[in-house]
């Protein structure tokens, strides 16, 4: 199995305003969705789902383990909730949604409780977020290498992660993007800006278009129906090399998100 490259993101989105994004996500054509237990919307992602229409086996789900279910007997108990809220019978993808160094329990116990959960058939695939190098090493040891399906990372031009990726690349773990425009604030570079101009293309076209180009997958999220379109857009632009280069010399290490107690050491 492969992870999509295109899929919509739901974090921040909860109540009515998920289920309209979710909505008018499937029937613009996305077919790859992705949400966690902590965004608390896995129920409202379900109703979207179920009124759409869209049969289950042209959709790609993606959910997260929370923190406090990490222990080898919360574990698939969690997952299986969360399936009841999205209605489904398996998920696409469950990730690990931090390393959580503090938590108590170790890499090897909850990588292990995770493929325990893909072997009951909760899950086709499992894989890891926001996991540095140190720790995806270890949910390496744990459970293989080519069980681990994706390290999904925050990763944008403004922080472009060049020594995790690299070392993702070369174990053979996929690469999955979020936050790729960093709260909207690469939208406002004028690097972006005149590249887009020049493709007569948007900023988050261009933006999403240089991760697409470098391999990674990409989820980006928007409540408005426009927006969501227009993303979609960004599989069809084909970024120069001038471009990618522009847009390599961004690198600010601008991390947007680090929580504190959740995130491991970064690279």
């Amino acid at each position: 199995m492969s992870i999509p490259a295109f899929g919509v993101g739901t974090f921040r989105l909860q109540g009515q305003v998920v289920i309209d994004s979710v909505r008018n996500a499937l029937d613009v054509g996305y077919r790859a969705i992705d949400t966690a237990q902590i965004y608390e919307n896995e129920a409202d992602v379900g109703q979207a789902i179920a009124e759409s229409g869209v049969a289950r086996e042209d959709l790609f789900l993606t959910t997260k383990i929370w923190v406090p279910n990490y222990a080898k007997d919360k574990l698939a108990p969690s997952l299986k909730d969360s399936l009841a809220r999205l209605r489904i019978d398996y998920v696409d993808l469950t990730l690990i949604h931090w390393p959580a160094p503090d938590n108590g329990v170790s890499v090897d116990e909850f990588m292990t409780a995770l493929a325990d959960a893909k072997a009951q058939g909760l899950t086709r695939q499992i894989g890891i977020s926001n996991f540095p190098i140190a720790q995806t090493r270890a949910a390496i040891a744990a459970v293989g290498r080519e069980q681990i399906a994706t390290n999904q990372i925050e990763l944008s031009p403004y922080l472009q992660n060049h020594k995790l990726v690299a070392f993702l690349k070369d174990q053979g773990i996929h690469v999955t993007s979020y936050m790729t425009l960093a709260y909207g604030k690469v939208l406002k570079d004028p690097v972006i800006g005149q590249i887009a101009q020049r493709h007569e293309a948007t900023p988050a076209q261009v933006a999403l278009a240089w991760a697409l180009q470098l391999g990674y997958a990409v989820i980006p999220s928007s409540t408005k129906r426009e927006n969501l379109a227009s993303n979609l857009l960004a599989q069809q632009l084909r970024l120069t090399d001038e471009d990618m280069a522009q847009i390599a010399a961004l690198e600010r290490h601008g991390r947007e998100v680090s929580p504190q107690g959740l995130a491991a050491e970064w690279d």
